[in-house]
């Protein structure tokens, strides 16, 4: 994978660049939060890790202007911060992982795998409908009623489990398990945000939902009546 550092803590960047460029990654380096806005923007690459502490701004804005320049890439947040709320923020808005200081490189680099077994998948020629909610697999573009919706990587991931079987109901464990394959390491809050994030982006106003909470179980993706 194509692999974009921002990390200002010269000895961590090192040790992390090492261990990545030995499991066969291409690296580059940004060490604040302006450069490595300049790297994305102008270069392509399949997965950014992105600590939070930078200077010039930090990573929660390195995040925003990222996901606002729609680009399509896969962002892991890098955080010494154990809170919660930090983890939420990250998540809500746009990160696609995250994973707190101090690490092992070991679980570092399995979680860029997941990442990256999921983003080399073959592409299909499969589209899914579900009412007026279309997924294109092979170009990875979702529209309703016609109209683009741009997507996360892990939005699209998320959004993949409704589409595939709509009508059933999934439990927030299941899918963790599908999504990120280690369910145990993530909350049920980081389901119900990303359910809120498909939602703010697919519903419309007067319509209910098309991914309905079920009471006492979880979630379920049906056509708006």
């Amino acid at each position: 994978m194509d692999i974009l550092l921002v990390e200002d803590e010269p000895q961590l960047a090192e040790q992390v660049n090492r261990a990545l460029v030995r499991a066969g990654h291409v690296v580059s380096r940004a060490a604040d939060g302006p450069s490595a806005v300049n790297e994305v923007v102008n270069s392509r690459f399949d997965l950014v890790l992105l600590d939070v502490n930078l200077p010039g701004f930090d990573g929660f804005e390195v995040l925003a202007r990222i996901r606002a320049a729609r680009l399509p890439v896969r962002i892991m947040m890098l955080t010494a911060r154990s809170e919660v709320g930090d983890r939420v923020a990250g998540l809500k808005g746009g990160a696609d992982d995250y994973l707190t200081k101090p690490f092992a490189m070991e679980e570092l680099l399995a979680r860029i795998d997941v990442l990256g077994r999921r983003s080399a998948a073959p592409e299909s020629d499969t589209v899914f409908q579900v009412g007026d909610v279309c997924m294109d697999m092979g170009k990875r573009k979702v529209s309703r009623g016609g109209e683009k919706i741009e997507l996360s990587p892990r939005e699209f991931e998320v959004l993949h489990v409704f589409m595939k079987e709509p009508g059933r109901a999934f439990s927030r464990d299941e899918i963790c398990e599908r999504i990120w394959e280690r369910e145990h390491e993530y909350d049920t809050r980081t389901v119900e945000i990303f359910i809120m994030r498909l939602r703010k982006k697919l519903d419309r106003a007067g319509l209910e939902s098309v991914i309905r909470t079920i009471r006492s179980v979880g979630y379920m993706m049906k056509p708006a009546p």
